[in-house]
């Protein structure tokens, strides 16, 4: 079966810094896989290598089976909007839209009103009932669900997840991760967790630690 993502010996460098070093990797739909390593290593890099944030310096980025990383920024844009699903460390919920308003927003960008798909997510990780709510009036672990949720309601066949559990106490962070690869496995995604947590990275299909040398397989 042909990767949703495959990473062919990416490099990329700022100055004169090699932060990824001919990293490869494949990730199949309904794989969930973990980056880990230290902070500043280049892990958040990688992801926007992978969502053509960054360009590279060698190599290729293929998502289902077409080269990606030579496209314009408008295909690039197009393609982040309509294929792939984020999770931010910092939530990036917009403050002026409901819960309901900020899940419905990726479909919104397509052109979709929608509001039946945004609701049985809401209900999906657990805040049925909180759909006219701010984001200021939310837990720290119930704004994280809701992310989620927008990251997962347009049925993205890539999610990218940064360190999606940084800002949550232990609790809050397990239910989260026990959500997400629900939520990741159900829609059949292929899915990247960023993350510097062992006990992050734990329910992941497969791990790996990111060095100076490359992508180191921890399984």
């Amino acid at each position: 079966m042909q990767p949703v993502l495959r990473l062919t010996a990416v490099t990329k460098r700022f100055g004169t810094r090699t932060v990824l070093n001919a990293v490869s990797l494949e990730v199949a739909a309904g794989e969930y896989v973990a980056i880990m390593g230290d902070s500043g290593i280049g892990k958040s890099t990688l992801l926007n290598v992978v969502a053509g944030l960054e360009p590279i310096d060698s190599g290729a980025v293929s998502f289902q089976g077409r080269e990606i990383s030579g496209l314009e920024d408008d295909e690039l844009a197009r393609l982040r909007r309509d294929c792939f699903g984020f999770v931010f460390q910092a939530f990036h919920l917009l403050p002026h839209l409901t819960v309901e308003e900020n899940v419905a927003l990726p479909l919104l960008l397509r052109g979709v009103t929608a509001k039946e798909k945004p609701r049985e997510m809401i209900a999906a990780v657990g805040l049925q009932g909180r759909e006219a709510s701010p984001p200021r009036e939310l837990s720290g672990g119930e704004l994280q669900r809701v992310a989620i949720a927008r990251a997962l309601v347009g049925d993205p066949r890539l999610v990218l997840a940064d360190e999606p559990t940084g800002n949550l106490d232990p609790e809050n962070a397990r239910q989260v991760l026990s959500l997400f690869r629900k939520e990741v496995k159900t829609k059949g995604a292929a899915a990247i967790l960023a993350t510097h947590s062992a006990e992050a990275a734990a329910g992941c299909d497969r791990r790996y630690r990111l060095a100076s040398e490359g992508l180191i397989p921890l399984d």
